[in-house]
């Protein structure tokens, strides 16, 4: 279920706004929603999992709070980052 590290390395890359940037919302923000888009998928196949259900729920809402700390610290850079990780915000 979790992403692997190569994955989650070429996602720090693509997202990174700094060499080295592991920490910034970007990079938070857009591991998180892999993460959760690997946990739907789980889900749909495997209904009966209701562990993985509670665990869903904490991803997003920890992915909701730091996208309104971006939107609150800087709109254009929540824009961008909605626009290319497709969220419906």
């Amino acid at each position: 279920m979790a992403i692997s590290k190569e994955k989650k390395d070429q996602i720090i890359k693509e997202y990174a706004r700094h060499e080295g940037d592991t920490g910034s919302a970007e990079v938070q923000i857009a591991v998180l929603t892999e993460d959760i888009n690997n946990l739907n998928a789980h889900l749909k196949a495997n209904k009966q999992d209701h562990h993985s259900y509670v665990g869903l729920l904490k991803k997003i809402g920890h992915r909701r709070n730091l996208l309104r700390y971006l939107k609150n610290k800087d709109i254009n850079r929540y824009r961008e980052l909605i626009k290319r990780l497709g969220l419906r915000r």
